[in-house]
Formats: structure tokens, C-alpha cells, sequence
């Protein structure tokens, strides 16, 4: 058997880091986001990344130290609001930005792993989205075709993970992390807690899509915007 179990972030991504890759990273806000893998990232000094994401992280958090230290040169992403730099950088023209609506980007990274081109979709007709964009009607509707996503690397963060690669995520974290981890030529993840085995019933990435894995040693789960309610 493939020894997929690495030593540290490092290890696990020697060899498959050049300037100008495509890097789809899993993670829902800041929920699920691999940690462990952007710092080894961010030690690497690799740059002119094309991230694919849900969102570009905060100012001093997530994929947002890989922008602060000017590491990415273009993003895909549904929602970029909590990042001034990333805002900065935008607008000033150093930042490049493929905005695409949340349920779009992640059916483009499903279909990227499921090996599907392109697909039609009703979301963005009619508003700047659909602009260079080809539509076709269906059933009297008129659709845009979206292509799929895949990239030279996937990163995502798993709860548990056995030595075979097979990945269980927990809640929210599995909102992208199981389709990103399909969209990678090589997919690398880090996990809280590695197990013995895990019931096939319980798989939400089967081994098969897992090339390399680490256990993680970043595990803040910040909480973007932290809302209290006053006890009385």
C-alpha cells in the first residue's frame, strides 16, 4: 500500500508547488478551511496562485495571509466581504477576480472532479454574470453555460481520516471540502484525528481522491463575525 500519512505540511507538499499553479481550497467562511496546509503554503514561497475558494479568508486569516503576502494573482470565489486587502488589492487592479455565485462555484468544482466539462444553469442570466457568457433556452428558459473547475492541487481539512485516505468531514466544513477534494490532480489533506477505519457507510471523500495526507496542527475554527446576545 501507498503511503499517504506525511510528517508535516512541508512533506506533504514537496514536489507538487510551482509559481503561477491552480490551487482549489476547501472550507466554508472560515469553517473547514486547511489551516496547516496554507501556513506550509504561505513557508513555501510559491506564488501567482489562481485559488478557487467559497471565500479569500480575513486580513490575517486563512487564504487571506497567502494575499497579504501577495501570493495569489487571481481569485475564484462566491464571497470576498470580510477581506479589506483583499478589497484593496481589487480595486487598485494588483488582484484578478472570477466572482461567481456560491451554488455555481460549487457545482463548477463538482463537475471539474466528476469530469464534466460544462453545464447550463438559470443563475446569472440577465445581470453581469451572463456577459460573455453562451445561453441556450430549455424548456422556454434561457440558461448560461458554466464550465467546470479543476486545479494542479486541492487542499481541504477532514474531522477524521484512516490511512487509506478516506475522509469524513463535520458539519459545515462539508459544504466544499468533498468537491474540492476532487477537482485536484493531487489532493492533499490535513485532519484533526486519524482513526483505524471508518465505516464505508460514514466516507464523504473515499480514499481513491486522496493522494497525500497530514495530521493538523491548526486547529483555531475562528468564528467570523462572533454575534452576542445581551442576558438580562
Amino acid at each position: 500500500m501507498v503511503q499517504k500519512i506525511h510528517a508535516d505540511a512541508a512533506s506533504a507538499l514537496d514536489g507538487l508547488l510551482f509559481d503561477g499553479m491552480t490551487i482549489v481550497s476547501g472550507g466554508f467562511g472560515l469553517c473547514g478551511i486547511p489551516e496547516t496546509l496554507i501556513d506550509g503554503l504561505l513557508a513555501s514561497g510559491v506564488g501567482g496562485i489562481t485559488a478557487i475558494s467559497n471565500n479569500a479568508g480575513v486580513d490575517d486569516y486563512g487564504l487571506g495571509l497567502l494575499l497579504r503576502a501577495r501570493r495569489i494573482a487571481r481569485m475564484i470565489a462566491s464571497y470576498v466581504g470580510e477581506n479589506k486587502e483583499f478589497e484593496r488589492q481589487y480595486l487598485s487592479g494588483e488582484l484578478a477576480l472570477d466572482f461567481c455565485p456560491q451554488g455555481t462555484l460549487a457545482e463548477r468544482i463538482r463537475a471539474g472532479g466528476a469530469g464534466i466539462p460544462g453545464f447550463y444553469t438559470s443563475t446569472g442570466v440577465g445581470t453581469t454574470i451572463a456577459e460573455g457568457k453562451e445561453t441556450r433556452d430549455f424548456g422556454g428558459q434561457t440558461y448560461l453555460l458554466e464550465t467546470g473547475l479543476t486545479a494542479d492541487l486541492a487542499i481541504v481539512k477532514a474531522w477524521r481520516g484512516d490511512r487509506f485516505g478516506n475522509l469524513v468531514f463535520r458539519k459545515a466544513a462539508r459544504n466544499f471540502n468533498p468537491m474540492a477534494a476532487t477537482a485536484g490532480k493531487v489532493t492533499v489533506a490535513e485532519v484533526e484525528e486519524f482513526v483505524d477505519a471508518i465505516d464505508p457507510d460514514h466516507v464523504h471523500t473515499p480514499g481513491i481522491f486522496v493522494q497525500r495526507m497530514i495530521l493538523a496542527t491548526l486547529n483555531e475554527k475562528r468564528i467570523e463575525q462572533r454575534t452576542l446576545a445581551e442576558v438580562a
